[in-house]
C-alpha cells in the first residue's frame, strides 16, 4: 500500500507557508522592532539586511504557490518533485532548527497575543518541516521504487 499525504494537507500547509510571508513585515516591525535596530547598521549593511528580509518573504511565499498551484506534481515521485519536496523540507528544518537554536524568544514583548503568535507560528515551522520532510520521503521512495 502506498503512503499518500491528503491534498487538503497539502493545501493547508501553502496557504500557510503565504501566510507567512504576508505576516513577516508585520512581525518585524512590530514584535521585534527590526527597522530600529537596522537604522544604526552602515549603508550598505541596512540594505543587506532588507535585502535578505525580502528574500526569506519572497521564498515563503513562492514555496506556497509552487505548493498550491503544483500540488499534484510535488507528489508524483519524478526526480523534479524530490528536488523541489526536498528544498522546502531543508529550508523549512533550517528555520526550525535556527529557531529554536539561535533565536532568544525572550525579547518577545511581553504581551499575551505576541505569546500565542510565537507558539502558533513555531507550530506553523514546524508542521511545514514534516509535511515536506514525508512529502521528499514519499517521493523518493516512490522513485526508487520505480528505477
Amino acid at each position: 500500500m502506498k503512503f499518500s499525504i491528503p491534498n487538503v494537507l497539502i493545501i493547508i500547509a501553502a496557504i500557510g507557508q503565504m501566510f507567512t510571508a504576508i505576516i513577516y513585515p508585520y512581525i518585524r516591525h512590530v514584535v521585534f522592532d527590526c527597522y530600529n535596530d537596522i537604522k544604526k547598521l552602515k549603508p550598505l549593511n541596512q540594505e543587506i539586511a532588507k535585502t535578505y528580509g525580502r528574500y526569506i518573504q519572497g521564498l515563503n511565499f513562492s514555496f506556497g504557490l509552487i505548493t498550491i498551484l503544483l500540488t499534484s506534481e510535488l507528489k508524483n515521485g519524478t526526480g523534479l518533485a524530490i528536488a523541489i519536496t526536498g528544498l522546502i523540507a531543508a529550508y523549512w528544518t533550517g528555520k526550525v532548527i535556527t529557531q529554536f537554536s539561535y533565536y532568544p524568544m525572550y525579547e518577545i514583548p511581553n504581551k499575551l497575543i505576541f505569546k500565542i503568535g510565537e507558539v502558533l507560528m513555531n507550530a506553523l515551522f514546524i508542521s511545514f518541516a514534516v509535511i515536506f520532510i514525508l512529502l521528499f520521503a514519499m517521493n523518493l521512495i516512490y522513485h526508487l521504487d520505480q528505477v
